[in-house]
C-alpha cells in the first residue's frame, strides 16, 4: 500500500489590487487608508490601502470596451510581458472596482460633465454601461507589485500577488469607508500614518508599512506621480528567515535577500516581534 504524501497542498497565489489614493493636504502629502473590519479574514483590524482580489468578471470581453486604454497598453505599463492582455485588464478594472466598492470613489470617465449614479450593489460592468462610462485606467498608475513570500508571517496560509497602483483623488468626490469590510478610515501623511503605528495607535501590514515609507519622500501628488512614471513598478519578494533566533522580513538589497540589488527606498529589513514589525535601527530606519 502506498504511503501517503504528507507534505500540504501548495498555497493558492490570488491575483489582488491596490490603489494607493492620494491628495494633497495642508501639510503635504496624504494617503487614505481604511481600517478591516476585526472579522475579516484577511488582516482583519489593520490599517490598509483600498483593494482585494481580482474577479473572474474583471477580465470579461465586455469591460474592454468600458476602459479607456488598450487592453495592449495596460499591459505595457505593467512591465510584465509574460502577462496576457486579459490579465492586465482585469488588474486595472478590480483596482477601480475595489476602490468604488470600498470608499466610494470611481475612477471613470463619461461624456457629460457631471458623475452619473452608480450602485456599488451592482455589477461594475453593468453600472458602467448603464451609466455611459469607462474605467479610467489611464488614472491608475503601477506603483509595485508585492508577492506573498511561502513562509508568510502576516498571512500564513494565504498568498497573493498584488499590485500597487497610485491614483490622485477624482476632483469633486469624497472618500469614505463602507461600514462593512472597512470600519473606519482615515487621511494621513505617510510618515505620520508609520508614527502611529509605532505608537501602537494603529496595526499595520509590510507591504503597507514599506509603501509608506516610499510615499513619505514624495512632497506632493504631481512629484509622486512623476517618480512613478519614471520607473517600472518595482516586484518584491520578501524573504522570511530566522537570524539570532528572531523571525526577519528582508527585501531586495538586504544581504540575507537573493536579490542583491535595492529597489525601493526604506528599511531592507524587518524584525518580527508578534505582531509588529519593526526596522533594525529603530523608527528612524524608514527614513532610509
Amino acid at each position: 500500500m502506498p504511503t501517503p504524501d504528507p507534505s500540504p497542498p501548495p498555497v493558492v497565489i490570488r491575483a489582488s489590487a491596490t490603489v494607493l489614493m492620494v491628495r494633497d493636504g495642508p501639510a503635504g502629502l496624504e494617503v487614505f487608508m481604511v481600517q478591516r473590519h476585526a472579522g475579516s479574514d484577511v488582516h482583519g483590524g489593520s490599517y490598509v490601502f483600498p483593494g482585494g482580489k481580482v474577479d473572474a468578471a474583471d477580465g470579461a470581453p465586455a469591460l474592454r470596451e468600458r476602459v479607456d486604454l488598450p487592453s495592449s497598453q495596460l499591459r505595457e505599463r505593467l512591465h510584465e510581458p509574460q502577462l496576457d492582455a486579459e490579465a492586465a485588464l482585469a488588474l486595472h478594472v478590480a483596482a477601480a472596482r475595489e476602490a468604488f466598492e470600498e470608499c466610494g470613489v470611481l475612477f471613470a470617465r463619461g461624456d457629460g460633465p457631471a458623475r452619473p449614479p452608480m450602485r456599488a450593489e451592482q455589477p461594475f460592468a453593468e453600472a458602467l454601461a448603464a451609466a455611459g462610462l469607462r474605467v479610467a485606467a489611464s488614472a491608475l498608475h503601477p506603483f509595485s507589485r508585492w508577492i506573498t513570500p511561502l513562509n508568510s508571517v502576516s498571512s500564513p496560509g494565504k498568498r497573493f500577488d498584488t499590485r500597487f497602483f497610485v491614483a490622485a483623488l477624482p476632483d469633486g468626490q469624497e472618500a469614505m469607508h463602507d461600514n462593512h469590510e472597512a470600519v473606519h478610515s482615515v487621511w494621513l501623511r505617510p510618515y505620520d500614518a508609520l508614527q502611529r503605528y509605532w505608537d501602537g495607535e494603529i496595526a499595520l501590514l509590510p507591504p503597507q508599512i514599506m509603501s509608506l515609507a516610499q510615499l513619505g519622500r514624495a512632497a506632493d501628488v504631481t512629484s509622486l506621480l512623476a517618480e512613478t512614471a519614471s520607473r517600472p513598478p518595482h516586484t518584491v519578494r520578501p524573504h522570511v528567515c530566522q537570524v539570532d533566533g528572531v523571525t526577519t522580513m528582508a527585501y531586495p538589497g538586504d544581504p540575507l535577500h537573493a536579490e542583491r540589488e535595492r529597489v525601493m527606498p526604506g528599511p531592507l529589513r524587518l524584525l518580527v516581534r508578534g505582531r509588529r514589525f519593526e526596522p533594525v535601527d529603530g523608527f528612524g530606519g524608514f527614513r532610509r
